[in-house]
């Protein structure tokens, strides 16, 4: 594994205790400059794991609860008048931050999940009249709690797409319970975070992401997943900026993994949290049926 990921990764597992393979695909997301949408039970470490990411790679860090009365200019940033200057000077939300957690994004009304849609697409948000760039990197990592739960909203199709991974972290196994418990001395496990990247280091892993080789017959096998999608009656079809965050992830992975070309390993290993929740936005992110289900389905003959 890329050494500098490789640190990261087991600093992390002090943190977030036997979730290896989750902060691996989270990793490969930030690599490939993509969004992360984190879905579990309320308890599970979400909200840990985004804060210890964004301290490992020191980047800047706001939180934002969701909540059925939260407003975009709450979020955005708005104008407020000064009777001093007699202007309206422009006071920045958090989204004006490196990484911005949106906890229990779910919870919020859709009008107040839009507005992200625009800084996750285009990193920048348009707010009276003006357009204003956001940060460099910028990530968002939300969080959303079961549907099933009350005072929860589903996501729309639009946004879900925005997010390059789902991922669920589920209950640690008993081994790694019981060293959460015998360890815990009232103390926020968050205080063991220390930085393992710079900004301008990350950067630079994430400039060599686009210029991994994909040779014809990855990109031939990739193409033949996502039109068996097209062709299956029961999922969603997985569109072409779809087809794009797969090849996009691959790449990360395949860095991640030390190697300047893509294998349809790489492909597979990303697939079901890159897919699932565009194949079936009402599945749950730890059940993924219907991107394993085209695996099995779609030959590969690399």
């Amino acid at each position: 594994m890329l050494a500098e990921f490789q640190a990261i990764e087991h600093h992390l597992n002090r943190i977030i205790l036997g979730k290896s393979a989750q902060i691996k695909l989270a990793l490969c997301c930030l690599l490939a400059k993509g969004h992360l949408l984190l879905e579990d039970l309320p308890g599970m470490g979400k909200t840990t794991l985004a804060h210890a990411l964004a301290d490992s790679l020191s980047l800047s860090y706001r939180r934002v609860q969701f909540t059925s009365d939260l407003l975009p200019g709450d979020l955005l940033g708005m104008s407020i008048y000064d009777t001093r200057s007699h202007q309206f000077n422009f006071q920045p939300g958090p989204v004006f931050s490196h990484l911005l957690l949106a906890d229990e994004i779910n919870r919020a009304s859709p009008k107040t999940q839009s507005a992200l849609l625009e800084a996750m697409e285009e990193q920048q948000v348009s707010i009276d009249g003006k357009t204003r760039a956001l940060p460099s990197p910028f990530f968002v990592i939300a969080t959303q709690n079961p549907l099933d739960q009350s005072g929860t909203s589903a996501l729309p199709e639009s946004q879900l797409d925005r997010f390059l991974m789902r991922l669920s972290l589920g209950f640690p196994d008993r081994a790694a319970e019981f060293e959460l418990l015998d360890s815990d001395r009232g103390q926020s496990r968050l205080k063991l975070v220390q930085q393992q990247l710079s900004i301008e280091q990350l950067m630079a892993l994430q400039a060599k992401v686009p210029h991994i080789h994909a040779s014809e017959a990855l990109i031939n096998y990739l193409l033949d997943l996502v039109a068996h999608s097209r062709q299956h009656p029961d999922m969603l079809p997985l569109s072409p900026r779809a087809a794009k965050a797969l090849l996009q992830a691959a790449k990360a992975w395949a860095l991640m993994q030390e190697r300047d070309y893509v294998t349809a390993d790489d492909v597979q290993a990303i697939f079901p949290s890159v897919s699932e929740h565009r194949l079936d936005p009402k599945s749950r992110a730890a059940e993924p049926r219907w991107s394993l289900l085209l695996l099995r389905e779609t030959p590969c003959t690399l």
